[in-house]
């Protein structure tokens, strides 16, 4: 368990280093074409772009926790209404040494549950009524631990970063690509050489930066679900229980309705339910690494 929660975060981080320095590689290239080869303007333009996209990663960092909740129309469960299931939150949160988080039942017969807050202290779970209606003790506390993983190792934080250079990056790249073919000519694009070649690096990053950045954020959220997997069976002790739950959540062919392309990323397992899940493109599109692959890492640490 701990070589595989070391091995999820080490890769976390590493994939989150080459994304900025990605983006910071983009700023600075279209710093150099709009600049006209001037250096200082594309490390200005490339500080520009740092300064945006801390702002932006900021707003969505305090404002993502409430529109999940209301954009999957769930609903605050009070002790009184459903005492096993705060029980069960709250016995497992003291297990994990953060704050009971505040608990949420969507009322729909899909299997999923999600997390969401801007940190520990902020936090909310929600789970949706047909997993709390068909899951048993162990499998229930297993995927409340994996929820909850995901709050004490800050993933929505992370998450608000990622999620605001994608969309940074899908932005400037279009801003970018209109101005070509619409806008400016720089001297720079018909002065030499060296010029045409910063231009085609241009348009080359342009044209292809909002997909590897896409590809980026997905690589890191599924390196998140299997580090929340190894650290939801170190709190209770039984990697099994998800592993049952994961099975059972994997054969509901049931989509949530409540959730879309937006949201997806949060949710135990990919909501959406593509029917042709398993060709290569949508897996390496996908949000979720491949659940069987889940299972048999935490049916391997039982071992």
């Amino acid at each position: 368990m701990y070589n595989q929660i070391s091995a999820n975060k080490r890769n976390t981080a590493i994939l989150l280093i080459v994304f900025i320095a990605f983006f910071l590689v983009i700023g600075y290239v279209f710093g150099l074409i709009y600049g006209e080869g001037d250096e200082q303007a594309a490390i200005g333009l490339m500080g520009i772009f740092g300064i945006v996209a801390m702002v932006y990663a900021a707003i969505s960092y305090y404002a993502s926790g409430k529109l999940t909740l209301t954009i999957a129309h769930a609903k605050e469960v009070k002790r009184s209404e459903n005492p096993t299931l705060y029980r069960t939150v709250e016995n497992l949160s003291i297990a994990a040494g953060i704050p009971t988080p505040k608990i949420y039942l969507i009322d729909d017969t899909a299997l999923n549950a999600f997390a969401t807050g801007r940190d520990p202290k902020h936090a909310a779970v929600a789970i949706t009524k047909g997993l709390l209606d068909k899951l048993e003790k162990p499998e229930l506390e297993g995927v409340m631990a994996h929820e909850l993983s995901h709050v004490k190792n800050f993933d929505i934080r992370l998450q608000s970063i990622v999620v605001a250079l994608v969309g940074l990056i899908a932005l400037i790249s279009d801003i970018f690509l209109r101005s070509m073919f619409y806008g400016r000519r720089s001297k720079r694009r018909s002065g030499g050489k060296g010029g045409l070649i910063i231009l085609l690096i241009g348009l080359a990053l342009a044209i292809l930066s909002p997909i590897i950045a896409k590809l980026m954020q997905l690589a890191i959220s599924r390196e998140r679900e299997f580090l929340a997997d190894a650290s939801g069976a170190m709190i209770t002790r039984y990697p099994e229980g998800l592993a049952r739950a994961l099975e059972k959540i994997s054969r509901d062919h049931e989509p949530l309705e409540v959730a879309n392309k937006a949201t997806a990323h949060l949710y135990i397992e990919n909501p959406l339910r593509n029917a042709h899940s398993g060709m290569w493109l949508n897996k390496m599109f996908s949000t979720h690494p491949p659940v069987e692959e889940r299972i048999k890492r935490l049916r391997g640490m039982g071992q």
